[in-house]
């Protein structure tokens, strides 16, 4: 039990250390778009895609990355999966008090009209919740996001170190 906590209590240190944002470069949606590049979905422009390196045997993970709505009504990020985890949800992580805790947004995230909001490590970002194999540095995880108004759309994340703050570096 002491094991299998602190195991998830350093998975989760990985996933919400601060971090900085990203950058990207032109791809096409609805496909499955190289790590850090700017896919397009409706009036949704994602970019600097990426998660990080896992230890063996963590029982979870992050996605992080940058949403633009260039449209001129709200939309909302509903769920997201990816095929090396049982479960992926939408989380941030707020003060409460002198204590720093993550929570699950049931509700999904909402992109404002020509407002840009960025998942990062120690604010909102996707747990990859029940891994079935170790993320490694360099490897690309494949993660589905629906919107509610723009749609479906695929994506890579780069994995970069397991104490990286943007993707890593050589998958721009």
């Amino acid at each position: 039990m002491t094991r299998h906590f602190s195991t998830l209590a350093l998975a989760a240190f990985l996933v919400i250390t601060p971090a900085a944002h990203a950058f990207a470069q032109d791809a096409h949606s609805h496909t499955t778009a190289p790590a850090n590049a700017v896919v397009t979905v409706g009036t949704l422009e994602i970019s600097g895609a990426f998660t990080r390196a896992t230890l063996p045997n963590a029982p979870v993970g992050g996605g992080f990355f940058t949403i633009q709505n260039t449209g001129s009504e709200d939309d909302r990020l509903v769920s997201a999966s990816t095929p090396i985890a049982k479960t992926t949800q939408i989380h941030e992580m707020a003060m409460e008090g002198d204590v720093m805790k993550m929570r699950e947004l049931e509700d999904g995230l909402v992109i404002p009209a020509g407002e840009t909001v960025v998942l990062e490590p120690g604010g909102k970002h996707l747990m990859l919740m029940g891994l079935t194999a170790a993320i490694t540095e360099g490897a690309s995880v494949p993660v589905t996001l629906t919107f509610e108004k723009a749609g479906e759309v695929t994506l890579d994340l780069a994995a970069a170190g397991t104490a990286a703050d943007a993707p890593a570096a050589g998958h721009h």
